[in-house]
């Protein structure tokens, strides 16, 4: 029972940690004070270093020796690289989803884009975390464990990248680009989910290298 508890805490602590480094909570540059941050949560520093840990390999968090923990900045090189591995897989999953879907698949991915937009709508910092899903449903008919594994991961990681495209692209297009993906996808017209999910990760790219390309640059 005692393991059950701590694996338990543990995801907990995590949780609320990963929603707030995608959500700004941190200051990029300072290191994140753990003696506070342990006494804020209510628990020891044990716990708090494994959720540090497994930031860490999620790539939202950097360590330096005798610094402390830091949050990763974002970068163009790495939004590049995880939105071209996302182009890669993630259009072709979407289409052989749609050709493999069942009634309940349809109605787990209406509930998961109708959270995305009341976040996106109010402009909800959790909205990055309601995109993951969103996106990870319509890959999940396929049934590739390791290609839905990877997807899931890249989401992760676009996550502070996405939420600070959807505040500079306006929630209503992209709602609208979701909505079209959507509606081809549960309909089964798998050729054209393909394309949709290409065209919006590619805008997403596009946008982001505009955003994130240092002044003065081509």
């Amino acid at each position: 029972m005692p393991v059950i508890k701590k694996t338990v805490l543990s995801d907990q602590i995590i949780d609320v940690l990963r929603k707030r480094v995608i959500a700004g909570g941190f200051d990029i540059g300072a290191p994140i004070r753990q003696d506070a941050l342990a006494a804020e949560l209510g628990v020891s520093k044990i716990p708090l270093r494994e959720a540090f840990a497994k930031l860490e390999q999620e790539g939202l968090i950097v360590s330096h020796a005798n610094r402390g923990y830091f949050v990763s900045p974002l970068s163009l090189e790495e939004a590049l690289d995880v939105l071209d591995l996302r182009l890669k897989l993630e259009p072709s999953a979407n289409a052989e989803a749609s050709a493999r879907l069942e009634h309940g698949d349809i109605q787990a991915a209406r509930g998961a884009l109708a959270r995305l937009e009341e976040a996106m709508a109010a402009s909800d910092p959790s909205a990055g975390e309601f995109n993951r899903e969103f996106h990870v449903y319509l890959a999940r008919p396929c049934h590739r464990p390791v290609t839905l594994q990877i997807i899931e991961r890249l989401h992760v990681l676009s996550e502070r990248y996405v939420v600070r495209h959807q505040e500079s692209r306006g929630a209503a297009r992209t709602s609208a680009e979701h909505r079209e993906l959507f509606e081809a996808w549960a309909a089964g017209q798998s050729e054209r989910a393909e394309a949709l999910a290409a065209q919006h990760i590619l805008g997403t790219r596009d946008d982001l290298v505009r955003e994130l390309r240092p002044a003065g640059t081509t």
